[in-house]
């Protein structure tokens, strides 16, 4: 059976306190990242009902800092499903509750691997059938982003890149 990408969802919410954070306040990258790990192996984990093993984590810009004392909100669902890995889409916002405002702070994309009770790579049983525009366009633009990982690990050649190809080149046809 089937899943759509909202199946996945986790929203994660955490307080940023001072233990958290650089001296200037703001709440450490790599505690961030630390949380959005996971929100994100809980995201793919609903996805496939495995224990499942960060692969990659990539393409993470931060775009604001968040504070000492505010909220932090983490956005993490599954976009596409391959064989035994499956792509998981971070969004991430800070929210000053006293001023009432909430304000993006960075996106990712974290990869994970399925794993079977030995602890090898298992098969993903379910795939993603995308329901919105941005589903549609994240689950699209999945296979490429894979690929381009593929290549950057020295998995795959780039004249093997079909989907990044295209992009560059264009079709055969």
């Amino acid at each position: 059976m089937d899943k759509k990408p909202g199946d996945s969802l986790i929203i994660m919410t955490e307080l940023v306190l001072p233990n958290d954070t650089n001296l200037f306040n703001n709440l450490m990258g790599g505690r961030l990242m630390y949380w959005m790990d996971i929100a994100a192996a809980l995201a793919a984990t609903k996805h496939c009902g495995a224990p499942v093993v960060t692969a990659s984590v990539d393409n993470i810009s931060f775009e604001n800092p968040i504070k000492i004392g505010n909220v932090v909100h983490i956005e993490a669902k599954v976009t596409r499903a391959f064989t035994s890995s499956m792509e998981v889409h971070l969004k991430v916002w800070g929210e000053d509750s006293l001023m009432q405002q909430k304000y993006k702070s960075n996106e990712a994309y974290y990869t994970f691997v399925a794993l079977n009770p030995t602890g090898k790579p298992a098969a993903i049983a379910h795939q993603i059938i995308p329901e919105t525009e941005d589903e549609k366009r994240l689950y699209e633009g999945a296979l490429r982003r894979r690929q381009l990982r593929l290549i950057l690990g020295g998995k795959m050649k780039p004249q093997d890149a079909e989907e990044l190809r295209a992009l560059f080149i264009g079709s055969k046809d």
